[in-house]
């Protein structure tokens, strides 16, 4: 893209200019700090220029919008077109008062849904199970059943609204909800948008919310694969998560690394199952995290799109454009989010939604100030959307496509994350593949070491965080946070007791039966759980089923 006589020139100017007028300053004036990082720790040069880019194929590295290697983004005319899917994640108490902030975040301007379970949900225990005590409601919606979800959705019209659900052990059953009430709602299955997150590999990663072993867990992914690209085609049947890796400690290459090497697992593991790529491919979705580093997470958006187009095709022989787009939601950094100071966040949220945005992704969520203390208050989630809004309609970023693109800067670090992202698949792959490396601890512990050396750099002040390590106040305001009133419970074991008497018993009993059999064969299980999921079957009892079966996973300890 250059010329080669021109950047020799420029190399000579380079110098001359670091010789005689950069040399003259620094001897006057010192710079800041000796070495300058970015969020990763990597060091950053004082000036990037042309020759910091290498050999450049316009075409072949960057190309155009909407084509391949989608670098610049997936669609042609990006948020000219429209704008990104505004879908801030929310879901607390029962399934009423959750849907009560469905429906205010919807009349405020938010674009689609984004359900959190609470924690019982998330691992397949149903309220009344010894281990959800005290949980209920706490860190997300309880649902127990289809009549949970029958309330959790009430006046959302589900062939209009698209909805994510944050669900990944037990993703099928609630899949199988969410399709039974629009059936109910009269909305057949082809007409059902969302998607189901589904990523079971980070969760032994990074955030713990298992139920099976691998092997089992696989199964049931690929199993929801092949039923969704057939009875439910605009259902994204999976969101493969670096978000939770960025949020455990992973630097922005660990997160396009291990996710990458995630999503790999799953494709082979579709392929063996019989699947054809271009058949499941183009519903694969992926979920990112917003860090502080702007210019960072810019390039690294950039650095998984490109890498993700050449896997497909080179890799996995993908035919079709739509299987080689890395389509993404992204949430901001709830991670660096401060306790102290909860005001700052607001500016912190800003800056990590513009690295969203100027990224190119389809979908955000930002997270409210408040996030630190405890689930976010009503006029904290709309300060939270506020701030999308006002980036799409007032920031001008949304005007151009890539508008980063080009940069020296941006450029070289898109090349860089790309390096060294894909040695770490590289590295993956000789150990036999993400089920191995997980297996082993491998992906854990270089978390473990990526986070215990950004603690170390905060504790010694190489790294400021503004109100925490640096301008401090010794009297901090008290914050008003959202309360869950202990009565949740209460009111949730009440309506599944009631549920359970109503119902009828002998229809459970033979869906559960037939669960059973099917998952000790070899029968796709989607199917089977939709089944006892109609004839209300609780989310306890079918997990239940499936743990006498397949066993519980026991993670491996890694020091």
């Amino acid at each position: 893209m250059f010329d080669p006589q021109k950047l020799e020139k420029l190399s000579k100017s380079r110098k001359e200019y670091e010789d005689k007028t950069l040399g003259k300053t620094l001897e006057r004036y010192a710079e800041r700090r000796q070495k300058f990082v970015n969020g990763s720790g990597d060091e950053i040069d004082r000036l990037y220029t042309p020759l910091d880019m290498g050999e450049i194929d316009y075409e072949a590295k960057l190309g155009f919008p909407g084509q391949y290697p989608f670098t610049r983004g997936v669609q042609p005319s990006m948020y000219r077109g429209r704008f990104w899917t505004m879908r801030q994640y929310a879901g607390f108490g029962t399934a009423r008062e959750s849907n009560e902030r469905y429906k205010y975040l919807l009349r405020q301007g938010q674009m689609g849904l984004s359900v959190a379970f609470d924690l019982c949900t998330q691992i397949g225990y149903d309220s009344d199970h010894p281990m959800s005590q005290g949980e209920v409601g706490k860190v997300g919606v309880a649902i127990d059943s289809l009549e949970d979800m029958e309330i959790l959705l009430d006046g959302i019209p589900l062939d209009k609204v698209s909805t994510s659900m944050t669900m990944n052990a037990p993703a099928s059953v609630l899949l199988a909800m969410y399709i039974a009430v629009g059936e109910n709602q009269g909305v057949p299955t082809q007409r059902l948008s969302g998607t189901v997150q589904n990523d079971i590999l980070k969760e032994y990663v990074s955030r713990g919310t298992y139920i099976y072993p691998p092997k089992h867990s696989m199964r049931l992914v690929t199993d929801t694969f092949a039923f969704c690209s057939k009875e439910v085609p605009r259902w994204n049947f999976i969101s493969i998560s670096g978000y939770h890796i960025r949020e455990a400690g992973a630097t922005a290459a660990q997160e396009i690394g291990f996710t990458l090497a995630n999503a790999i697992a799953y494709v082979e593991a579709a392929l063996e199952n019989g699947l054809k790529i271009d058949e499941f491919a183009p519903r694969i979705s992926f979920f990112f995290n917003a860090h502080n580093d702007l210019l960072e997470e810019v390039a690294k958006f950039r650095a998984a799109r490109r890498m993700w187009a050449k896997i497909m095709k080179e890799r996995f022989g993908a035919k079709d454009p739509r299987s080689m787009m890395l389509r993404f939601h992204t949430q901001t950094a709830g991670s660096t989010l401060t306790a102290q100071q909860p005001e700052n966040n607001v500016a912190r949220v800003t800056i990590q939604t513009l690295a969203a945005v100027l990224g190119g992704t389809q979908s955000l969520h930002t997270n409210s100030r408040d996030e630190a203390l405890a689930l976010p208050t009503e006029e904290s989630a709309l300060i939270a959307l506020r701030t999308q809004q006002i980036v799409a309609h007032e920031s001008g970023v949304a005007e151009t496509i890539d508008p980063l693109g080009g940069s020296f800067y941006v450029e070289a670090l898109t090349d860089r994350l790309e390096r060294e992202a894909m040695n770490y698949i590289e590295r993956i792959d000789e150990m036999g593949g993400a089920v191995a490396a997980i297996e082993s601890g491998y992906m854990q512990k270089e978390i473990q070491n990526s986070a215990y050396r950004h603690q170390i750099d905060v504790e010694k002040k190489e790294r400021i965080i503004v109100g925490v390590n640096e301008y401090v106040l010794e009297d901090e305001p008290e914050t008003e946070i959202l309360h869950i009133d202990p009565s949740v419970e209460e009111e949730q074991l009440a309506r599944l007791q009631a549920l359970k008497k109503r119902r009828d018993a002998g229809k459970v009993g033979k869906t559960l039966d037939n669960l059973r059999s099917a998952a000790e064969g070899s029968d796709n299980l989607m199917p089977h759980i939709l089944d006892a999921v109609k004839v209300y079957a609780t989310l306890g009892e079918i997990c239940g089923i499936l743990r006498e079966v397949f066993g519980e996973y026991r993670e491996t300890v890694v020091l």
